[in-house]
């Protein structure tokens, strides 16, 4: 509980990543990549028939975050009681330290009609996941062969904007994009996003280096629901975000080192990622809060995905049911500290793991009262809405 750990979200550096680039560049190379063809399964594709034909192979290839699921002595539990009891020997790769980096690197070997190597990825929801599902690069899910997911899944994990129908989704584990602050800086317990822009606290906020983040706590901070927002909208925010930056009142515009800041005393207050603060709380700093504003939050979800031509697609959906079996999704949900989306999971955290912290924190299992009160991203489906939005806000960053 105390080890320190890194949101999804952080952009990591390492030999994995390093060694992910060489091989799939080797891999585009060997191709001959033209760079144009859409390689996608043709639409009206017959994927019942498809999934009947498939079997177990018995190995799972699997990429996911680094420091995102249960690991004790260097190994998951979850994953060796996996193995046991399905005869899936399992390769977990932590590999996947930024969407866009991630996405930048199988695009051209999917849309060249190549297998990525991997099995089941873990994508955000955003432009890049959309980006997959559009250009077919993802397998539908055969939700006859989870039924764990049918029984278990909470809000959390089918309640999709961008996947209604659980087709190609299931969800990973959750979070919340609100505010954290401290309470020995502030005038008592705030509850209004509008703090992020008081100038009272110049120079002691933080807002978050990524465009989807900070333009969307622009839209909410305006009333506006980010899900159901225009390109006007957009700019509203933007120059409402602008002028926060003019006056001084942001002290920088930070990636995951926020939290760090925020417990060096840097910050009063900033926009936070659920995960990062419960973890700090419980590593000796009480005097972080973590609040979901009055005018609401946004809620990101990762999802677990079959890549079109995976090797082993029938291995990965026995993973995807056994992960949503409660006892399963408790270690995870335990050592990771985001929103599960499996609610049978707490009473086990609670009483078997003896764990009631976490299994009775809000920022693990939010009430439906809490989840009514999220909202989710803007939708920037295509190209040029992509561009709109990031030409908006990365100037401001940037600057």
């Amino acid at each position: 509980m105390t080890q320190p750990r890194y949101s999804r979200r952080q952009v990591m550096k390492g030999a994995a990543g390093a060694a992910l680039s060489l091989s799939l560049a080797q891999l585009i190379a060997a191709c001959g990549l033209p760079g144009t063809r859409d390689t996608g399964w043709e639409a009206g594709y017959d994927w019942d028939a498809w999934w009947k034909k498939q079997k177990q192979n018995g190995h799972l290839n699997f990429a996911s975050w680094p420091l995102y699921i249960d690991t004790e002595g260097g190994k998951h539990p979850s994953l060796q009681k996996f193995t046991k009891e399905t005869g899936i020997d399992v390769t977990y790769s932590p590999v996947i330290q930024d969407n866009a980096a991630f996405f930048s690197q199988i695009s051209p070997v999917l849309q060249n009609g190549q297998s990525i190597g991997y099995d089941l990825i873990v994508m955000s929801n955003g432009w890049q996941l959309t980006q997959l599902m559009q250009n077919r690069w993802l397998i539908p899910l055969d939700h006859s062969r989870l039924p764990n997911f049918e029984k278990y899944a909470g809000t959390v994990a089918t309640d999709l904007a961008y996947d209604p129908h659980n087709t190609y989704c299931a969800v990973w584990q959750a979070g919340v994009t609100a505010i954290a602050y401290d309470e020995k800086q502030v005038d008592g317990p705030i509850d209004s996003i509008e703090a992020l822009f008081d100038p009272k606290y110049k120079g002691k906020v933080g807002m978050l280096s990524d465009p989807d983040e900070l333009g969307t706590a622009g839209l909410i901070a305006l009333g506006i629901d980010p899900q159901t927002s225009t390109y006007s909208d957009w700019k509203k925010a933007a120059a409402l975000l602008t002028k926060q930056r003019d006056q001084g009142i942001v002290r920088q515009y930070y990636d995951n080192s926020y939290i760090k800041a925020l417990e060096d005393g840097d910050l009063a207050i900033t926009q936070a990622y659920s995960g990062d603060v419960f973890q700090a709380n419980n590593s000796g700093y009480p005097n972080l809060k973590f609040v979901i504003p009055k005018e609401g939050a946004v809620l990101w979800r990762d999802n677990s995905v079959i890549p079109y031509h995976a090797a082993n697609p029938v291995d990965a959906l026995e993973w995807i049911n056994f992960y949503y079996e409660p006892e399963i999704q408790a270690l995870i949900a335990d050592w990771v500290n985001y929103v599960s989306p499996v609610p049978a999971a707490k009473p086990i955290i609670a009483n078997q793991l003896d764990d009631p912290t976490v299994a009775n924190s809000p920022l693990v299992f939010p009430s439906e009262a809490e989840l009514a009160r999220l909202k989710e991203y803007p939708l920037t489906e295509t190209i040029k809405t992509h561009e709109q939005w990031v030409g908006l806000f990365d100037p401001i960053i940037q600057s």
